[in-house]
């Protein structure tokens, strides 16, 4: 049967309109053989996966704008630490006499013990107080420049990649102040008695400078803070495929052998009982970071089944 238009019938003028079932946009032949498409995907178009769709947040930039955007977060994080170091430096000495803490609620146990600090050198001092103001200054600030990073990577996530980032930077900005505070309430006490236990029994009168004793927890703080974000680093590489939760479990005793080499290095004495302490926290979250990865990769085989 012949599907010819008559001459005067419909579409004479352009030639027969054929519509495939099969296309997005229905093609015109009519004097060309170029199908018309669709400049940008529809949302609703089954033909084009979820993952390809640009994301609502995403600003079409060059690299010249990539820079600029860079440049503003810059700004923005040394603007916000600087502030907050003001303020860090502006209270320095209230900021020192609860630094004491550790010191002092030791010494309650010992009660020839001196706690006044001194200073060995002119220069202590300052260096002392640039220290205070660093440290502070980053650990105050440290939620904004997280906002601020997130800000410039979040155009170019994906919505699961950015359900999946929101709390990754909580927890890390959790397991950090879980560890500075674990070191300052608990590390710290602990090897100022150590320390003070060792400096009677061998005669030694004890005279520490406000340098070494700020530096000691400074280190502490700031090292625990950090050793304490490992089990996000676990869970990333699982995530990646990288590691498995049964190459965990299978070296499991090699991983407390290093978490204890982890614990020497950052605790300043060399006793096993600080080390212990610091220790015991670091293999309880490497369990956790085990289970969190078995659920991880759970959600991943059933992701590749759907």
């Amino acid at each position: 049967m012949s599907t010819a238009q008559q001459p005067g019938g419909p579409g004479a003028e352009g030639g027969a309109h054929i519509a495939l079932p099969f296309s997005r946009n229905s093609a015109s032949f009519a004097g060309s053989s170029t199908a018309v498409t669709s400049p940008n995907p529809v949302p609703d178009d089954p033909y084009v996966p979820a993952e390809a769709l640009p994301s609502p947040r995403e600003k079409p930039m060059g690299f010249w704008q990539h820079l600029d955007e860079l440049r503003g977060v810059l700004i923005k994080s040394v603007v916000a630490f600087v502030i907050c170091a003001v303020i860090v430096g502006s209270f320095a000495t209230n900021f020192m006499e609860w630094l004491k803490w550790p010191l002092l609620s030791v010494a309650k146990d010992y009660p020839q013990l001196d706690t006044s600090l001194g200073t060995l050198s002119i220069l202590e001092v300052f260096n002392m107080i640039i220290q205070l103001c660093v440290f502070g200054g980053l650990l105050l600030a440290s939620p904004l420049i997280l906002f601020f990073i997130s800000q410039f990577v979040s155009p170019a996530l994906t919505d699961r990649e950015l359900r999946a980032v929101k709390p990754m930077c909580l927890s890390a900005f959790f397991l950090f102040v879980m560890g500075a505070s674990f070191s300052f309430f608990l590390l710290m006490p602990s090897t100022v008695r150590i320390a003070i236990e060792l400096n009677q029994a061998f005669g030694l009168e004890t005279r520490w400078t406000a340098g070494n004793y700020f530096s000691t927890m400074s280190w502490l703080v700031l090292g625990s803070g950090a050793v304490f974000e490992f089990p996000l680093v676990i869970i990333l590489l699982v995530w990646l495929g990288v590691l498995t939760t049964a190459f965990l479990r299978k070296y499991r005793r090699h991983a407390i052998v290093l978490i204890f080499v982890i614990a020497a290095i950052v605790t300043p004495t060399p006793d096993p009982v600080t080390q212990s302490l610091f220790a015991a926290p670091l293999y309880a979250l490497f369990e956790i970071s085990i289970l969190v990865s078995a659920r991880v990769e759970k959600r991943k085989a059933a992701a590749r089944t759907v």
